[in-house]
């Protein structure tokens, strides 16, 4: 059987009020022209379908849109949500929709049932997981669950996965050893860390969360990537679509094919009457793409941005690189102390109020912030 893997699509996604939708409707495009030529069998999606937990109207109409195309060729799609995404959302209208073969996990109740299909070779179980935090996890296996990798072990155990027949987790989470690009919504230090080993009953993990394409130990457990580059620390990521071929139990083949994008995404740098002097922008290639600008400029530039946007329309962002900028980056790092989110908090509590935090609400903070961390501690 023969898979797309896609993950982080992050439709709606604005940078700095500059709307991504065009790009993403094109890279949309290109990849259902890669179905048309490559031929796959069924299409995943690993999780953050939409870059807000409520999409925009112009978001949802462009998923569907995407979803109908996928359809139309016949393509089994499997749909997990993922932390940017309400799961709620995403699962409307699922029952529906598996008449059309598109399956979407609904919101996690402590129990995976598999999606079950077969090829030449056999059945093939599908488990889609939405992205879940331990203390989802807790709700239905107890208290003693203590962070990430022993929630997933709960959650793997719970499915009772057959290993006589070929297996394929979709899911969205930090596997320990991942490389991060800057663009992902992280979790404080490495509470958010998945070991690897859980995902040992699998034949194929496909993986969303981070937004660089990568095996994590294995080819059986990857992250494919976003299809667009969505921060400049992805500048030089080569964006793709993970290929996978499912064989006979234990044959598996992975390989990817790349996305250009519409417009691409850079740096450039220089004083202001550098980058505006008409013979370094003239004609050049990269004048409508995704800019961040960096200004080596010692004095700042009155409403650089406004008037940069008038040679560069899709400047991203702007920032100065001088002596100045470079002396206070210095200060700022030697002054800053490794501080946990209690510290943090209670500092922010005390400016904003005049007074510290009592040990009841010291209390109270540190079990939100297990809460919304989850890190069982």
């Amino acid at each position: 059987m023969k898979l797309f893997h896609l993950a982080d699509l992050h439709i709606g996604k604005r940078y700095n009020e500059l709307s991504l939708i065009d790009d993403q409707r094109y890279i949309l495009d290109k990849i259902l022209s890669l179905c048309d030529s490559e031929k796959p069998d069924g299409v995943i999606i690993a999780g953050d379908v939409y870059d807000k937990s409520v999409p925009s109207a112009e978001a949802v109409e462009l998923f569907d849109l995407f979803l109908n195309g996928l359809s139309e060729r016949g393509l089994k799609t499997f749909i997990i949500s993922g932390n940017h995404d309400c799961a709620e959302r995403v699962a409307f209208g699922s029952k529906l929709m598996r008449a059309s073969g598109v399956y979407v996990a609904p919101v996690y109740d402590g129990s995976v049932k598999p999606v079950v299909l077969s090829d030449a070779y056999g059945e093939i179980n599908f488990y889609l997981l939405p992205f879940v935090k331990p203390a989802t996890v807790r709700r239905f296996f107890g208290e003693d669950i203590d962070g990430y990798t022993a929630a997933l072990a709960a959650v793997v155990n719970a499915m009772g996965v057959d290993a006589s027949v070929r297996n394929v987790l979709v899911a969205h989470q930090f596997v320990t050893g991942s490389r991060q690009s800057g663009s992902e919504e992280l979790v404080v230090g490495d509470l958010g860390n998945v070991d690897a080993a859980v995902f040992s009953p699998f034949d194929y993990v496909a993986l969303g969360h981070v937004h660089g394409a990568q095996n994590v130990g294995t080819d059986s457990v990857r992250y494919c990537g976003t299809p667009l580059k969505y921060s400049l620390s992805e500048a030089n990521d080569e964006k793709s679509v993970t290929v996978v071929e499912l064989g006979e139990k234990g044959k598996l083949c992975v390989k990817t094919l790349p996305l250009q994008p519409m417009r691409d995404v850079r740096e450039i740098k220089g004083t202001y009457d550098e980058l505006t002097r008409k013979s370094y922008y003239d004609g050049a290639a990269f004048r409508n793409d995704l800019l961040h600008i960096v200004l080596t400029d010692e004095d700042e530039v009155t409403d650089a941005l406004s008037k940069l946007r008038l040679i560069y329309p899709n400047v991203m962002s702007l920032r100065y690189d001088n002596v100045r900028t470079r002396e206070n980056a210095s200060e700022k790092l030697e002054a800053l102390p490794a501080r946990s989110p209690l510290e943090m908090f209670s500092s922010l509590y005390e400016a904003q109020n005049n007074a510290e935090l009592s040990e009841k609400q010291r209390e109270l903070v540190q079990i939100l912030i297990e809460k919304a961390w989850g890190d069982g501690q």
